[in-house]
């Protein structure tokens, strides 16, 4: 008895649960619909909502649901919800029809086609459901049959509706007869069908039907006085009849209740611009610019309206803008080819290339002069024209050519074998052509003498060295009778005055490993020497015992950034590795924050070097903490008044190598660090396997000269919060010895960074710098 007293009162209480919950359920019910009433859509989503989390097979809460997506505009939700009804209810043809409407909306003709197809076949007497059929069949231009589907509509009833449809669907097949007898009947039906008004209209307009059109516009006008279509038919009436102030007077109406409305402005901007009233049409132009940056009809239009008014820039401008528009936008790709020729006409000229030979310089009588002894003749010019170079030739050979800036460079050495004469021609895009003819005259055959001053050469070139620094600076003189042309020593180019006879010259070169190295003058017409000159390392001294010398650190900071985004980070970390070198030998630290592009080139070019000449700087650390840029295999450094997407403005990092350059005379060991982006194949030379750990008692590694960089491998910019930075630091900082290489540092970081799922920064050396395999240490204080 028990028991089934406990199976009566468990399905008591389970009854009395589902009531209470379907009491819930219809209340959210009705509040829902209290907010459709008051069109309150959102709050009204909500409560159907929760019936439905209370009742998941609450159907009519799914199709309310529905409908008040719809009134939002989200139909996609309300096809999911239309779609959820149909499982529980699938024997309603007014919800096919509503879910085939939606999809309908949403441009989905195959779906919604299904939809009324199951809506028919349920009611095969709506004519509703014949309507929407002959709409979606429209949709996919079955015009056809969707003129079958509509007949059946109309043989169920015939209403306004359904003529009206009829009478679209006749237009679209070009039936115009019969499309405005459909268009009338509708409106003898309903006096108030403005669309059939409007409709009839603009098909009479397309007719030429003018004072019919007219008379149709003023009906709408006369039941809705803001009725923009009808005011955009009745002033494309009035400009057929050429009356275009009316016509204007029409749309600016319509500008007045739709002041955001860019295609307005278009449509005025064409009146003013066939009125010939162009300022106004510019004027209008710009405004449905400013409403949509990317309206190619705006741009096309008004770069038409410039030319008429003389404004040829303003109106090239307009027009490359509209070609870079036409990727993406049907009417810019429509007119780009127009664009291109109208671009191509405003930009014609008819000045000649203006051709210029840079080396060998001619006389003012255009003449070159050349060694007697040479068949060959080496040609560097450049040619400046306001429009595009398309053809170069010297003595009918044709020449390859770059543009580079504004204008085009080339080189080329040409076979004057027998010839006194040569000839450069070049032709632009709009074929102006220009020719100049050079005549050759044959000189002296003597090749330049070659002294070497300091350091001191014995009469049969040998030099005696007292340091045993890696690098030369060497001095000398050149002896000739015409002027010296290039001076090279071991393939380094030396610094000399080109116009001045028998000029000095000086040059800092490599020794490391060298027991001897050339010097190489040529003259300006092509006679030259090479002379080689022998090492003596016999005096050098030994070095004093200090490993890594006089210690310096540079840190730069930028933060404070003009165009890109301000960073915190960059003193964290700088704060961050001044706190963990605080226990190494550094004899100095110089902290410069925020530099703009021409305090880095001065500080790196001039002042930092003086500054180590002056102070025998022996290693040299430079940090960089900012924003950088990785641009075609380049590392760049982001200077605080850089501009996003203008290369010109960054600190190339190439231009940080030629700098370096200079120290090596003086600093033996060098290391960049940057944790900003990758420095790039044209600052570094990877490492082919994975950096030998260096000790402190490896004389070589502390003796040799090393110019290294460590770099993170990011493209991107820079972050708050730098993984490279804070591992690196942390190294330092808890280091137990009495020095650490960089090698340990670099392979700690690698794999705190990897770990933490970054790409693997960089380590090698720095491109065209001297290393001899030494390394950079950090040695604790005593």
């Amino acid at each position: 008895m028990r028991y089934l007293a406990y199976i009566f009162l468990s399905a008591f209480f389970l009854a009395c649960f589902a009531t209470i919950n379907a009491q819930n359920a219809k209340q959210y019910y009705k509040t829902g619909l209290t907010f459709v009433e008051a069109r309150n859509y959102q709050d009204a989503i909500i409560q159907f909502s929760k019936a439905i989390e209370i009742n998941p097979d609450y159907t009519e809460a799914y199709i309310e649901r529905a409908k008040s997506y719809r009134a939002i505009n989200e139909n996609e939700k309300a096809v999911e919800d239309y779609e959820r009804a149909l499982i529980f209810e699938k024997k309603k043809d007014e919800l096919y029809l509503e879910a085939s409407a939606v999809n309908l909306l949403l441009k989905r003709y195959d779906r919604a086609l299904e939809f009324v197809k199951e809506a028919i076949r349920i009611n095969s007497k709506s004519e509703e459901a014949y309507r929407l059929q002959c709409q979606i069949l429209t949709g996919k231009e079955d015009y056809s049959n969707a003129l079958v589907a509509i007949n059946k509509a109309l043989a169920l009833k015939e209403n306004a509706e359904n003529l009206y449809h009829r009478g679209q669907v006749s237009e679209l097949m070009k039936n115009y007869n019969q499309a405005e007898t459909d268009y009338e009947k509708a409106i003898s039906k309903d006096r108030k069908f403005i669309k059939a008004y409007l409709s009839l209209a603009n098909l009479r307009l397309q007719l030429n039907k003018l004072s019919q059109a007219m008379e149709h516009c003023n009906s709408v006008l006369a039941m809705d006085a803001r009725n923009k279509d009808a005011y955009r038919i009745r002033s494309q009436v009035y400009v057929k009849l050429t009356e275009y102030p009316k016509a204007i007077d029409d749309i600016s109406k319509v500008i007045f209740n739709n002041p955001e409305d860019p295609a307005a402005y278009i449509l005025r901007g064409t009146y003013y611009h066939d009125f010939t009233q162009y300022q106004s049409a510019i004027s209008d132009f710009t405004k449905a610019i400013m409403l949509d940056p990317k309206n190619s009809e705006a741009y096309y239009k008004r770069a038409f309206s410039y030319e008429q008014i003389g404004d040829y820039k303003a109106a090239i401008k307009d027009y490359s803008t509209l070609t870079t528009l036409s990727e993406y936008d049907m009417y810019a790709r429509k007119h780009l080819d127009e664009a291109k020729k109208r671009l191509f006409e405003l930009n014609r000229e008819n000045n000649k290339p203006v051709i210029t030979l840079l080396d060998p310089q001619p006389s003012e009588e255009n003449m070159v002069k050349l060694a007697k002894n040479k068949t060959k003749l080496s040609l560097r010019g450049k040619i400046a024209d306001e429009s595009e170079i398309i053809s170069l030739k010297i003595n009918d050979h044709d020449i390859s050519f770059v543009k580079n800036n504004d204008t085009y460079e080339f080189l080329a050495d040409i076979d004057v074998s027998g010839l006194d004469l040569f000839s450069v021609i070049a032709e632009d895009v709009y074929n102006n052509i220009q020719q100049i003819t050079f005549s050759i005259e044959r000189t002296e055959i003597d090749p330049p003498k070659i002294a070497i001053i300091a350091p001191y050469a014995s009469d049969d070139g040998e030099i005696y060295l007292d340091t045993d620094y890696s690098n030369l600076y060497i001095e000398g003189a050149i002896a000739d009778e015409s002027l010296i042309k290039s001076i090279l020593i071991d393939g380094v180019s030396a610094s000399f005055m080109l116009n001045e006879m028998n000029p000095k010259f000086s040059a800092t070169i490599s020794i490391a490993n060298k027991n001897k190295f050339t010097v190489h003058a040529t003259d300006l017409y092509g006679n030259d020497t090479i002379q080689t000159f022998t090492l003596n390392r016999e005096g050098i001294s030994l070095l004093e015992a200090n490993p890594m010398g006089r210690t310096w650190v540079i840190f730069v900071e930028n933060s404070n950034y003009e165009t890109f985004p301000s960073l915190d980070g960059p003193s964290k970390d700088v704060t961050l590795m001044r706190s963990a070198l605080a226990k190494y030998d550094v004899q100095k630290i110089i902290h410069k924050q925020d530099m703009t592009k021409k305090e880095m080139e001065r500080f790196f070019s001039i002042e930092l070097r003086d500054l180590i000449r002056s102070n025998r700087v022996n290693s040299l650390l430079i940090w960089y903490a900012g924003h950088g840029k990785f641009i075609n295999e380049t590392g760049y450094w982001i200077p605080v008044d850089a501009k996003r997407d203008d290369e010109f403005t960054y600190y190339n990092l190439n231009a940080l190598r030629a700098s370096l350059q200079s120290y090596s005379n003086y600093v033996v060991h060098m290391l960049v660090v940057t944790d900003a982006c990758e420095s790039g194949p044209t600052f570094y030379q990877a490492m082919r396997e994975t950096p030998k750990i260096r000790t402190c008692n490896d004389w070589e590694a502390v003796k040799f000269k090393s110019s290294q960089v460590f770099s993170s491998a990011g493209y991107e910019l820079a972050v708050d919060n730098s993984q490279f930075t804070r591992t690196f630091a942390n190294t330092l900082a808890n280091n137990p010895d009495a020095c650490i290489p960089i090698e340990l540092i670099v392979s700690k970081v690698t794999l705190a960074v990897t770990q933490n799922n970054q790409q693997k920064p960089k380590f090698g050396k720095i491109t065209g710098l001297t290393d001899e395999n030494g390394t950079f240490f950090f040695i604790s204080k005593k």
